[in-house]
């Protein structure tokens, strides 16, 4: 006599599990490196479209980009270092905006020394300069 029960032999899952691993062998190296990428896109609408953007607010409000020293912070909170700035009108980024997306500030130099107004760049996953740095310049 034939029992009735119902359910999925061991060969039927052997083979389940063999095509999702076929499938993913398929699929995961064409996934790799693009985290990777992501960033480096991410930095680079930071340093040449977003930051650019608030520095630009920040200097048609105070008359002049912050100093060196005051850094990008003073996009995020009033400088109390020189000079102050007496129209300061912001924030104009989150404070999150003037990391790059590994968690490293962004570096931002005035004057800049490159031929515009201030030197803004990430130093990129290895965190060093380099030629893979990402910069406004």
């Amino acid at each position: 006599m034939l029992s009735s029960k119902k359910g999925f032999t061991l060969i039927e899952i052997l083979m389940v599990v063999v095509i999702i691993s076929a499938l993913a062998a398929m699929v995961i190296p064409r996934l790799t490196g693009r985290t990777e990428q992501a960033k480096e896109a991410i930095a680079g609408v930071d340093v040449k479209v977003n930051i650019p953007t608030a520095l630009k607010l920040y200097e048609l409000d105070n008359g002049r980009y912050p100093s060196s020293e005051q850094g990008l912070n003073a996009l995020v909170t009033k400088p109390q270092a020189a000079p102050v700035p007496e129209t300061w009108n912001g924030p104009y980024v989150e404070t999150r905006s003037i990391l790059d997306p590994w968690g490293k500030p962004y570096v931002y130099r005035y004057p800049g020394s490159h031929g515009i107004d201030y030197d803004l760049y990430s130093l990129g996953q290895s965190g060093k300069e380099d030629e893979k740095n990402i910069k406004n310049w």
